[in-house]
């Protein structure tokens, strides 16, 4: 089975005060085992770590810059 990588960056969303939750359900709602969805934020998302785990996604965040998160979450079985 192939893996899939779903992207998604928020930054301009919370710029705008846009609430990203919803957005960021919807997207991982096409991840399968082993895909992968990558979200990009302007602080370290900790409340949502909790969330997707719960819905069995493992991740790894980076602190790419001042304002920029880099976080690959990973659906496992």
């Amino acid at each position: 089975m192939e893996q899939r990588i779903i992207e998604l960056d928020v930054r301009e969303d919370l710029k705008n005060k846009i609430e990203p939750f919803q957005k960021i359900m919807e997207a991982i709602k096409e991840c399968k085992e082993n895909d992968i969805f990558i979200l990009h934020a302007p602080f370290k998302p900790v409340p949502l770590f909790a969330v997707l785990k719960a819905k069995g996604f493992t991740h790894e965040e980076v602190e790419i810059d001042k304002k920029h998160w880099k976080v690959t979450f990973t659906r496992k079985s």
